[in-house]
């Protein structure tokens, strides 16, 4: 099996490089919109491009994610909120397990189901293992998952969730308080969860200035991702970049 992504994303964490995530959802997004993104983002070094959302009502998928490979050589990743979202335009697959959640559907259910589509896609799968933190807010995965996130002063859970999850094979461990969160996750959280793994850590929701991304980064996160602040403002792409990678 291609490994070229997951490796990637190994070796950048083993040489101390923190990674930065562009979060691009087909919903919100255009072709000519994500143009003047993905030019910013080869401007600014972006290292990876995830394409997903909680839902994904457009058909556009497989067009976009055709336009971004033409446009740019970011690798892109597949964020999927369901197994309708896979395109084997994509470089890569988040091939996610909900484990801070106790709903089967999407810890294996779902996967049950697209496991002959994926397989038949040809993209790199990575197994990841998802949790869903507490933002402040209710969130469209945690509407969707009917699943209660996990509290946001709760390191234990979520040093135990990253470790089980880990210790199942996964090969990421994804801690997301959800687009556009009132409270990012902690850096206290962040800390204590990247101590007791070893494998990468990828960190989102909330985080809309560059000085969030350079705690978190500070804190153990590996791999910083954002979405709703860039579609809000994409000059942010730069200064966070610039503050991730500077660590």
């Amino acid at each position: 099996m291609n490994n070229a992504i997951y490796n990637k994303l190994t070796a950048r964490k083993n040489e101390r490089k923190k990674s930065f995530v562009v979060l691009i959802d087909p919903d919100k997004t255009s072709t000519n919109h994500a143009s003047i993104l993905l030019e910013r983002c080869e401007e600014s070094l972006v290292d990876f491009i995830f394409v997903g959302g909680s839902l994904v009502v457009t058909d556009h998928l497989d067009e976009l994610v055709q336009h971004i490979k033409k446009t740019s050589n970011i690798p892109v990743i597949l964020f999927p909120g369901s197994p309708s979202q896979i395109t084997p335009f994509a470089d890569a697959l988040l091939y996610l397990s909900l484990i801070s959640g106790r709903n089967p559907e999407l810890l294996i259910g779902q996967h049950v189901i697209s496991a002959p589509t994926v397989k038949k896609s040809g993209l790199e799968v990575i197994s990841t293992g998802y949790m869903v933190i507490d933002g402040g807010a209710p969130t469209t995965v945690s509407y969707i998952s009917n699943a209660n996130p996990i509290p946001s002063d709760k390191n234990e859970i979520a040093i135990c969730t990253a470790m089980a999850g880990e210790m199942l094979g996964m090969k990421l461990i994804y801690m997301d308080a959800g687009s556009g969160a009132k409270t990012p996750i902690t850096e206290t959280m962040i800390e204590a969860v990247s101590t007791h793994i070893t494998i990468p850590l990828i960190i989102g929701g909330g985080i809309t200035d560059p000085e969030k991304a350079y705690r978190n980064c500070q804190a153990g996160a590996d791999i910083i991702v954002v979405g709703n602040a860039i579609e809000k403002d994409s000059s942010l792409i730069k200064e966070i970049s610039a503050a991730i990678h500077s660590l």
